[in-house]
């Protein structure tokens, strides 16, 4: 989880900036999380508690209103309906971590991941792309070698994750559409040597770095299984205590999981 935190923090000085670069300081004064944090924390809220997935996204949203949702987002998250506004855009896909990461089979992830994006984000490209982001970060933890991720997540989701890198990022421009942004960070985390190289390389395509960091972090947490110390240590410096709680709780689970 914190594979997607620590990559929306690290990500979110450098949005809008057309930034890219891959030598740049990891956290400065500028660092903060954004609204791909606190509803990555909601959904793990609400997957780990059983909570209704609507009620949790609009209790954390209210809880921190500043976080810089989109406009959408936040006129629904203010207003008391519960019916979804059609988005085609990322907000699903940099919520899902928890999802790839908690449950434990196929057919329970891809209905969950439907589900959770479809309460805001019911159109069918930011479905697709919130199934995607939570089978990649399944089979990653699974331990699906990167060749065997590019082929399923193409096979299931047409994807073409068949670049480099170097052949997408100078032509690459900010793109808050799904079909426009988890490709991208997918091939940001395929093209990647380590954790800290998938994040370099995700804010480096100059888009909207702090999702592109966040799906390509948490891509890269369940494939490569650590993250820096330091980096946690500095993602943890600059969150909340009732984000620490649940964070907290999702590594005790995981834990029990992964000790069966």
């Amino acid at each position: 989880m914190f594979g997607a935190i620590a990559g929306d923090i690290i990500g979110s000085p450098y949005e809008y900036l057309g930034f890219k670069e891959r030598d740049f300081p990891l956290f400065s004064e500028r660092s903060c999380f954004t609204d791909d944090t606190v509803l990555t924390v909601a959904v793990a809220d609400a997957v780990l508690h059983n909570l209704d997935f609507a009620q949790t996204l609009k209790e954390y949203g209210r809880r921190y209103p500043d976080a810089g949702y989109g406009g959408s987002f936040y006129k629904w998250m203010l207003s008391d309906s519960l019916q979804p506004y059609k988005s085609g855009c990322n907000g699903s896909a940099m919520r899902t971590t928890s999802i790839g990461f908690l449950l434990d089979d196929e057919s329970t992830v891809l209905k969950t991941a439907r589900k959770c994006s479809a309460v805001t984000h019911n159109h069918s490209e930011s479905i697709k792309g919130s199934q995607a982001v939570s089978i990649g970060i399944f089979l990653a933890r699974q331990g699906c070698s990167k060749d065997e991720i590019r082929q399923e997540i193409g096979k299931w989701f047409g994807y073409n994750l068949n670049f480099q890198l170097k052949e997408i990022q100078p032509g690459y421009r900010f793109d808050i559409t799904c079909q426009g942004t988890v490709p991208p960070a997918f091939i940001a985390f395929l093209d990647s040597e380590d954790y800290e190289s998938a994040v370099r390389n995700a804010v480096s395509l100059g888009g909207d770095a702090d999702t592109l960091a966040c799906i390509a972090g948490a891509l890269a947490e369940a494939y490569y299984k650590e993250i820096p110390a330091e980096i946690v240590s500095e993602s943890r410096r600059l969150l909340p205590q009732d984000f620490l709680d649940i964070i907290d709780e999702f590594y005790q689970v995981m834990e029990k999981k992964n000790s069966r």
